[in-house]
């Protein structure tokens, strides 16, 4: 299909479909959820182990087929944890993994496939668990990491950073650089000194982002009526 044919009605129902899985089954999993939180196909959201919990207006676009899994997995009782900050994108198919502490803090993005591990699971010389193998990550505030990033175990990273597309990060970046390759490095500095917008800002009024995106949603789906979407259903053609 070139675009949704879906009409509106239809879309409603299904978001608030959606939106009732969401509280029902998603959202529990996680030690706490703040408000405003979106879920995109929120059945193949995999959230699992305790000690999870994600902040205000966290934006989750998971998929059947790139599901977004947050995961922690101790050698112990009790640990492992994952936090996740006010204003976050996640994206489909990341994985975030955690057998000691990972934290993201406020407005971070991770694009598709992003891999987040705190440990390496198995030791090199003794493979039977996870012994001595796992280090807190850090991602500071407004970090980007490129489409199938992976960061490992010990890293930090510093407000306002970049992380390029297919990186391999393994040690600590600085605040307000660009890194890039395997291992990642240094190929640009941001000016910190210049206005950066955030994710932030989009919620600066509570929902009325939501709300917005619900009218445009509207607006584009004007001419989808019932019987062209069920004919494309039954019989689509070249041109839909």
């Amino acid at each position: 299909m070139r675009r949704d044919h879906r009409p509106y009605w239809l879309k409603k129902i299904l978001k608030k479909i959606n939106h009732w899985y969401s509280q029902r089954f998603v959202a529990p999993a996680f030690d706490a959820l703040g408000a405003g939180a979106q879920f995109l196909a929120p059945q193949s959201v995999q959230v699992h182990g305790p000690n999870i919990c994600a902040g205000r207006y966290l934006h989750c676009i998971s998929h059947p087929h790139k599901a977004v899994k947050i995961t922690t997995w101790g050698d112990k009782v009790g640990k492992g944890a994952i936090r996740i900050g006010d204003y976050c994108l996640i994206a489909p198919g990341v994985e975030i993994t955690s057998a000691e502490a990972i934290t993201l803090g406020d407005s971070c993005m991770l694009a598709a496939d992003v891999m987040i591990h705190d440990c390496d699971w198995h030791g090199l010389y003794n493979r039977l668990r996870p012994f001595r193998c796992s280090a807190p990550v850090t991602l500071g505030n407004n970090v980007w990491i490129g489409a199938r990033a992976i960061i490992t175990k010990g890293v930090t990273i510093g407000d306002n950073s970049v992380i390029g597309a297919g990186s391999i990060v393994t040690k600590d970046i600085p605040a307000n650089v660009v890194a890039a390759g395997n291992p990642a490095k240094v190929v640009k500095t941001l000016n910190p000194k210049r206005k950066m917008l955030t994710r932030a800002f989009l919620f600066q009024h509570g929902d009325s982002y939501w709300q917005q995106q619900e009218e445009v949603d509207a607006f584009f789906t004007l001419d989808n009526t019932t019987i062209d979407w069920l004919r494309t259903v039954i019989k689509p053609s070249k041109h839909d």
